[in-house]
């Protein structure tokens, strides 16, 4: 039986909206002729795309054989053949169409930062309980195949006890004034539109730390705006507000310490945009978006710290790659069919607003610390409490 499902897909016009979620989640699962469940029957997304500009969105529905758009969030919402709601829009504007949505009672996905604020953020995981709707937040980073390589080695035991993550992430986003357009959009670098490195990255890190290694128990942070000035889209000069990165230190149940650097102002030197290294006392990993590479304690070399004579030893040779040994779905994708079969069959889907709200408290904490300049405890977060640490 094909069991239709109506899908409000609201800022799909942007990179991420029209790349991972529409092209490669939903337009992919109808070219596939839907999404099988168990005894033969098929999830079909049927989907309206929604945006601000016309013109744009009319275009990328004719494009991908999509018959409806819109340019009416709301009326979309309402409409009786909406079942899940879906945002990738701005974060700003996160709090009030999502809510919108769960009191019209549909069903709830969206990209993080859930909401600008953890008050924010908790209201919309409140909200959607006591309306009794399912909903789900973006996870991407734990379904790179990178990242599951790494999972596939701590279930192993591989490491032995794990003592540390290193982590760097990012890369140099053009200023745009000087002939090169920049790579991301410019609310990205100004505080008031939802931008900064903090609120964004320290809600993925939440999730990929907590499902790697344990609960994130305190937190130290320091941001910066780089890159003062930039230019928009349409070629003005603009003040950035938003940092442009974030150096941050994690502590991690059962005494792991975490160092992650997060910069849109930083030149690459790396296989990948993003690289962890996992040290434990039997071994260590590089993990990337789609590679990890180990070396076990046994192979380990003994280097010996001698400024007078050049290196003689070949230290990235003494690592060796994981294979696949799988075939790794997209990221976006795998998430989509996660929830989709949620929303039908009730299977579980940890990742709900509750997950995004604990990305939005690390992110103020983070933030919180950096203004401090001080460590500050994470405490657990439930939906009954403020639950930030004591000043």
């Amino acid at each position: 039986m094909k069991r239709t499902l109506g899908i409000v897909m609201n800022g799909v016009t942007g990179r991420m909206g029209t790349n991972q979620h529409l092209i490669r989640s939903i337009v992919e699962m109808r070219a596939r002729g839907g999404l099988a469940l168990p005894g033969g029957d098929v999830i079909w997304p049927e989907p309206v795309l929604v945006g601000r500009d016309a013109a744009k969105v009319e275009a990328l529905a004719r494009a991908h054989g999509i018959a409806r758009w819109s340019t009416d969030v709301r009326a979309a919402i309402a409409s009786p053949e909406c079942d899940i709601f879906f945002d990738a829009a701005t974060t700003v504007g996160r709090p009030a169409v999502v809510a919108a949505a769960i009191e019209a009672g549909k069903h709830v996905y969206c990209e993080k930062p859930l909401a600008p604020t953890l008050d924010e953020a908790l209201g919309l995981a409140r909200l959607a309980r006591e309306h009794g709707v399912k909903n789900g937040i973006v996870h991407d980073k734990l379904y790179l195949p990178g990242l599951l390589k790494a999972r596939r080695l701590i279930e192993s035991g591989f490491f032995g006890r794990i003592l540390s993550l290193r982590g760097e992430f990012g890369y140099w986003v053009f200023e745009g004034d000087w002939g090169i357009p920049a790579q991301r959009p410019s609310w990205n670098y100004r505080t008031a539109e939802g931008g900064g490195m903090i609120l964004d990255m320290f809600c993925h890190w939440r999730y990929v730390l907590e499902n790697l290694l344990g609960g994130v128990t305190a937190v130290a942070c320091m941001g910066a705006t780089h890159i003062p000035e930039r230019v928009d889209e349409v070629g003005r000069r603009y003040e950035a507000t938003a940092d442009d990165a974030a150096y941050g230190m994690f502590e991690i149940e059962g005494g792991i310490i975490a160092t992650i650097n997060s910069s849109w102002c930083t030149r690459v030197y790396r296989d990948e945009l993003v690289t962890f290294q996992i040290d434990g006392t039997h071994g260590s990993a590089i993990v990337g978006l789609r590679e990890c590479k180990i070396q076990p304690r046994a192979m380990t070399p003994r280097p010996v710290w001698n400024p007078d004579e050049p290196n003689a030893i070949p230290f990235r040779d003494g690592w060796t790659d994981i294979p696949d040994n799988a075939t790794f779905e997209n990221a976006f994708y795998a998430q989509w069919a996660e929830f989709l079969r949620h929303v039908v069959l009730d299977e579980p889907f940890p990742f709900d607003f509750l997950a995004g709200a604990r990305g939005v408290q690390l992110a103020e904490l983070g933030v919180r610390a950096w203004h401090e300049r001080r460590w500050v405890d994470v405490p657990p977060l439930v939906l009954g409490e403020r639950a930030l640490a004591p000043a």
